[in-house]
């Protein structure tokens, strides 16, 4: 089952084969009774659309999630800098100027 729902996300299939491998995989799970794999069918019925969405967009917060992750880092290692403004200015230094281009936006 784990390998179906990462085929769901390799990017080689119709979006037609994605919703019909999502019912497959959420239906397999519900009969299945273990309980965890209960609660994930339940979310994946839940978030079908959210899903449905990610995949035909190619939109993920992969990247946004990283940036994130190296902010925090560095906010953590700012503690008991004198101002707001050396914290803010060691984020901009390290993270460069931050240019998200979504997929649907092109130069135009």
């Amino acid at each position: 089952m784990k390998e179906s729902l990462r085929a769901v996300f390799a990017g080689d299939l119709t979006n037609d084969e994605v919703s019909e491998l999502l019912e497959r995989c959420c239906s397999r799970a519900s009969r299945s009774r273990i309980p965890s794999f209960v609660r994930l069918s339940k979310s994946i019925r839940t978030h079908k659309a959210g899903i449905m969405a990610s995949i035909e967009l190619g939109v993920s917060n992969g990247r946004v999630e990283g940036l994130d992750t190296i902010i925090r880092t560095i906010i953590a290692r700012c503690y008991g800098l004198h101002s707001a403004q050396a914290t803010l200015a060691l984020v901009i230094l390290s993270c460069g100027p931050i240019d998200f281009k979504l997929p649907y936006e092109r130069p135009g």
